[in-house]
């Protein structure tokens, strides 16, 4: 990334082609058709189709400062940005990323931190709300890079999609960068990196909580040898890996801007992470330049599915000339472990090798998806799992929700959220069983011809419908996707979301802040029509016009103007459809602020009007 070296003027004149070339980074758009599409593949440096169960660096473009997680069946991966919105993607394969939806889960427009958000990291950690993601992230001003810092967010609950809360900044009031954390013997720690006179320096903090830190700032690292000062003597983006009880400090060293980027580790030797005597430095670099990748850094680590495998994530640029900009693309690939203990990452894989997805990515794999919950409805039945397997039963029944989750190449999966199990079909039979990720178990979304917000399901494998079991009926491909329990609808263009907070009841978009009035109850009218009630009253649209750019807001639920249907995209969205207009929900002037208005207008191709379902427990609401 960029570091604070570069912030004057002059410099921002020089890098303004990258920085331009970088924010223009496309944005997710909502498709509001009778048929979804099927999402295109990413461009590899080969043009041969590369064969199942493989991939090849790199996994896409623009992918600097990588992090990646893999929790409860799917991969999220977040990347810098230079905008003032944080980028989340996520799949339930790795390759499938590159072609995953990338949602935007939070923005910002205060101005002390608004802008050239970079290196984001989000840790699942037992903090004072209990088990919680917490992302971490660099963001400064605009116009400058003097004034970087590090914010955190905390997740409502264990969906690394959010919705997040706003927590706090560190040390709001200094230059500081690439944040991270350390856990040893119960006690959190934070690792950032800052300037001291011509050094970039990597240090580490007490935490009082995940957001806050306490007591003094101790320097980690220090740029001491001469392949650590290539172009700059620049130490940053520290990470922590753990084996088999020892704990070793992986950092990336030398300025971004050269090839020569690169990694290099320390290992806690004593028992003390703040005192620097009881860290151990490794005299070579861990991890360099090779077989035509260059500058390979700014890197994070995650095991694969079934645990058996150790990956590192990194970004590295394809030219020895390219630097710090968007040129820089994400790169996975599996590393092993020396006879002494110390991790061995090898050399960078080159370009366009095919190499094995990780370990376990085929199952037989039983989880829990997060997501929002849904029911699967054919006229006033459910889609039930009961012990004799898949049958239309009632809608009270507890094995009755299930999690309708994207495998970002344009299908969907519905994971059953009681067993952990997956819906498929085989010779007109449905089945339920952990995730193989087999076509049997990927489902195409087809709208209904009378646009009444019913769908219909084909599995991808047999290319028949899905159709409630004992039912012959034409009508029984037919179903209503029903949202339940807490729901909170997030936008895809700035990760807030859609609330009626005010006495007046008009609808905006606020940052999550575990109020009630920023959940909704989606109650079936008809067909696949609902009212989205706050106490007892519904969205509507204000005085009852199909005009376009009319305000909605809380109201009468005995109107047409009052039912909605849900649009769902090939890739996760959803578009909220009025009856009566046909017109759309829309983030009013496409803002990232908390009030921006929310109104009706016609249906484009943008995330203004592209909406998330997020779940929200219950526990967390106050009022």
């Amino acid at each position: 990334m960029f570091k604070k070296k570069w912030a004057s003027a002059a410099a921002l004149v020089v890098l303004g082609g990258s920085l331009l070339s970088a924010c223009s980074e496309q944005k997710p758009q909502v498709e509001v058709a009778e048929q979804a599409p099927v999402a295109q593949p990413v461009l590899k440096a080969s043009v041969e189709p590369i064969p199942k169960g493989k991939f090849a660096n790199p996994l896409f473009a623009n992918g600097a400062d990588p992090w990646l997680e893999y929790w409860d069946g799917n991969y999220y991966l977040t990347t810098t940005t230079w905008t003032s919105q944080l980028v989340m993607r996520k799949a339930p394969t790795l390759d499938g990323l590159a072609t995953a939806e990338p949602v935007n889960v939070w923005s910002d427009d205060e101005l002390s931190r608004c802008c050239n958000f970079w290196a984001f990291e989000f840790h699942r950690l037992n903090g004072p709300n209990g088990w919680r993601w917490y992302l971490m992230y660099t963001s400064g001003q605009h116009g400058t890079l003097d004034y970087q810092h590090l914010s955190v967010l905390e997740s409502v609950a264990d969906d690394p999609m959010g919705p997040y809360e706003y927590k706090g900044e560190m040390m709001p009031d200094s230059w500081n960068i690439d944040g991270s954390y350390l856990e040893h013997n119960g006690q959190l720690y934070l690792l950032w990196s800052e300037w001291v006179g011509d050094e970039q320096l990597n240090w580490i903090s007490k935490m009082t909580t995940p957001w806050s830190i306490e007591g003094p700032r101790v320097i980690l690292t220090r740029p001491e040898e001469e392949w650590e000062k290539s172009g700059r003597k620049v130490n940053e983006g520290a990470e922590i890996l753990k084996r088999d009880g020892r704990t070793f400090l992986i950092y990336s060293a030398s300025f971004c801007d050269t090839p020569d980027y690169k990694l290099a580790m320390k290992e806690l030797t004593g028992d003390d992470p703040m005192n620097p005597d009881h860290w151990t430095k490794y005299p070579e670099p861990v991890f360099q330049r090779g077989n035509g990748v260059y500058g390979p850094g700014h890197n994070g680590f995650f095991t694969s599915p079934d645990g058996t495998e150790d990956w590192i994530v990194y970004h590295g640029n394809s030219k020895e000339t390219d630097g710090c900009s968007s040129t820089r693309s994400v790169r996975a690939q599996k590393f092993t472990w020396n006879e002494d203990g110390t991790p061995n990452f090898g050399e960078p894989v080159p370009e366009g090798e095919l190499l094995d997805l990780p370990s376990g990515e085929n199952g037989p794999l039983a989880t829990k998806l997060q997501g929002a919950h849904m029911q699967l409805v054919s006229g006033e039945q459910c889609l039930v799992v009961e012990a004799e397997g898949l049958q239309a039963a009632s809608c009270d029944a507890s094995a009755s929700k299930w999690v309708f989750d994207p495998t970002a190449d344009g299908y969907y999966r519905f994971g059953h959220l009681e067993s952990g199990h997956f819906l498929g079909q085989q010779t007109g039979q449905l089945t339920i069983r952990p995730w193989e990720n087999l076509d049997t178990q990927r489902w195409q979304l087809v709208s209904s011809d009378a646009g009444n917000g019913l769908y219909r399901f084909k599995n991808r494998q047999t290319g028949e419908w899905l159709s409630k079991p004992g039912c012959s009926a034409e009508s029984c491909n037919e179903w209503r996707l029903q949202p339940v329990d807490g729901i909170a609808i997030a936008s895809v263009q700035s990760g807030r979301v859609l609330q009626a907070c005010d006495a007046s009841g008009n609808v905006d978009q606020g940052s999550w802040k575990n109020q009630r009035c920023q959940t909704w109850s989606f109650t079936s009218v008809d067909a696949g029509f609902y009212h989205l009630k706050r106490n007892e009253q519904c969205l509507t649209v204000e005085a009852e016009t199909i005009v376009p750019g009319t305000n909605v807001a809380l109201g009468d639920c005995d109107t047409s103007y009052a039912q909605w249907r849900l649009a769902p995209d090939a890739m996760g969205n959803y578009a909220l459809v009025n009856r009566e207009s046909q017109h759309v929900l829309n983030l009013d002037a496409c803002a990232l602020g908390d009030g921006a208005n929310i109104s009706q207008t016609q249906a484009f191709d943008i995330p203004c009007q592209a909406f998330q379902l997020r779940h929200i427990p219950s526990a967390v609401l106050t009022d």
